[in-house]
């Protein structure tokens, strides 16, 4: 069977169809940046939950028009308009509600207290490891002993609040190669992290975590943070 690239690639389609697209294309595109240029956010890593799924909703309207050809224009810049309405009256009066706002919001969710990662219930976690650690590592964090509180915002950013230099505690290390060191057997006493939950223990053996019951332990750091 012998594949027709022609059809792949441009399917019987003339230049001027492609022009078209083009000028589509770029109709849409400048309607989208006004769009959120009009809703007053600097960055996506700003937008909520809700934005997100304003801007998701915009995908269809957006799209369609710019390779569509039986699809027009206007009609999709009255959704823009409509949704664009809908997102200010809703975020007014989520201005004047806290009850809305939290509905709509969410609520900033913690992480960390007293340096141990929180569990929503008994052995439970509520967020990727890999990426949280990933941002503490961007704030130069060697270990969660030297982290008092972090909560994830509502949009996505994390909020650090540190222990001073003498309050530092022995911590989970999550550099990667102290990380990786993980395990359930226990060489000699010491003071271990559950790799879990962050909770450290006085450990000579295996043992499991009073706290959340997991058995992997690394050993705890308690080095001051470097700024």
């Amino acid at each position: 069977m012998r594949i027709k690239w022609s059809d792949i690639f441009i399917s019987g389609q003339d230049l001027a169809y492609g022009v078209e697209i083009l000028v589509r294309t770029l109709v849409m595109f400048t309607f989208v940046l006004v769009f959120l240029r009009m809703s007053g956010k600097k960055g996506v890593r700003q937008l909520s939950i809700f934005e997100v799924a304003v801007i998701i909703a915009l995908g269809s309207a957006a799209g369609d028009p710019m390779f569509t050809k039986d699809v027009a224009i206007l009609p999709s810049l009255l959704v823009f308009a409509v949704i664009l309405a809908i997102y200010r009256i809703i975020t007014y009066f989520a201005s004047r509600s806290e009850k809305i706002e939290t509905i709509l919001e969410g609520k900033p969710m913690y992480i960390i207290e007293e340096g141990m990662f929180t569990l929503k219930k008994e052995g439970d976690n509520t967020f990727a490891k890999d990426e949280f650690f990933s941002e503490m590592r961007a704030q130069s964090i060697e270990h969660l002993g030297q982290v008092k509180t972090a909560l994830l915002e509502t949009n996505g950013q994390v909020s650090f609040y540190y222990y001073s230099d003498d309050e530092v505690r022995p911590g989970l290390p999550i550099l990667p190669k102290s990380y990786e060191k993980k395990s359930r057997n226990i060489s000699g006493k010491n003071n271990y992290a559950c790799t879990f939950c962050g909770n450290v223990a006085l450990l000579a053996e295996p043992s499991e975590c009073s706290r959340c019951h997991h058995d992997e332990w690394a050993k705890a750091i308690d080095s001051k943070r470097i700024t």
